[in-house]
């Protein structure tokens, strides 16, 4: 019984330790944001309250903070909803047709993906500049799919073979062809594993900086991350409340996003896992 007891107390407080070091910074962001004297590694932050960055950065014209978000919204959710639909017809194809070196196809997807982001991204910057792409949405939204699509590939393959392949045949046998089982059987099944997937592609796309850093030069196609980053004061300082603020803002749809739909991310990850 006492071991038992010790291996409880071990696992509550390192829970505990986990949840605060993941939560802190956050906190520590939402201070920082409604200070009237915003000062990154002041401890006068905690003590004054204004609405004034957050007005600052929703009002500001030459912050473009408006269009970093919109643009950020409209190439991620465009490159997940790519990117899950491409994943989702070559899991449908990995997992039911008989295709010759299904395995090797997966671990040379899974090979690709492991190159650094850094190795690849003065190529790509040569390739959109010829063709007139830089500083447009496609700039970002192709990479972002191949960034993407193997992580949604494997997620997708998991699933798809946790379902019976008798509802394949019921399938062949009704008379229904292979995109008729596509879209009239695999999908509506595999839909929380296919929610969960465009969930990840969507934040993952959201959340990248290095693609977005290269290939956007202005407000009319750079992202979030990027335009945060680059928020300058009058006279170069850091505007640390607008910073903070900007910050806030731009996690809250997010972490709601996960909150609402948390069970169907998890059901969506751990159903490939298990057999059955």
């Amino acid at each position: 019984m006492k071991e038992e007891k010790v291996k409880f107390i071990i696992i509550i407080a390192g829970s505990i330790f986990m949840v605060i070091f993941c939560i802190l910074p956050f906190i520590f962001m939402a201070l920082v944001s409604f200070s009237s004297r915003p000062d990154f590694l002041s401890a006068r932050t905690l003590f004054s309250f204004t609405l004034k960055n957050y007005y600052s950065v929703l009002t500001t014209p030459s912050l473009h903070f408006i269009d970093y978000l919109r643009n950020s919204l409209v190439i991620s959710g465009i490159s997940a909803g790519f990117c899950v639909l491409i994943a989702a017809l070559a899991a449908y194809s990995i997992t039911r047709l008989s295709l010759p070196h299904k395995t090797f196809i997966l671990f040379f997807v899974l090979a690709v993906s492991m190159f650094p982001q850094i190795s690849l991204v003065s190529y790509l910057f040569k390739f959109m500049a010829g063709v007139g792409w830089i500083n447009t949405y496609r700039a970002l939204v192709f990479p972002y799919i191949a960034w993407i699509l193997p992580l949604s590939l494997w997620i997708l393959v998991s699933y798809f073979a946790q379902i019976p392949r008798d509802l394949d045949r019921a399938g062949l046998i009704d008379g229904c062809s292979r995109w008729q089982i596509l879209r009239k059987i695999i999908f509506p099944v595999a839909a929380p594993g296919i929610f969960s997937t465009a969930l990840l592609a969507f934040i993952f796309a959201f959340n990248e900086f290095m693609f977005a850093l290269m290939l956007t030069s202005d407000h009319h196609a750079r992202t979030v991350p990027v335009g945060i980053a680059l928020f300058q004061g009058l006279h170069g300082e850091l505007p640390w409340g607008d910073i903070m603020a900007a910050s806030t803002i731009t996690t809250i749809p997010v972490v709601i996003l996960t909150i609402m739909f948390q069970r169907h991310i998890i059901q969506g990850l751990t159903r490939g896992a298990v057999k059955g």
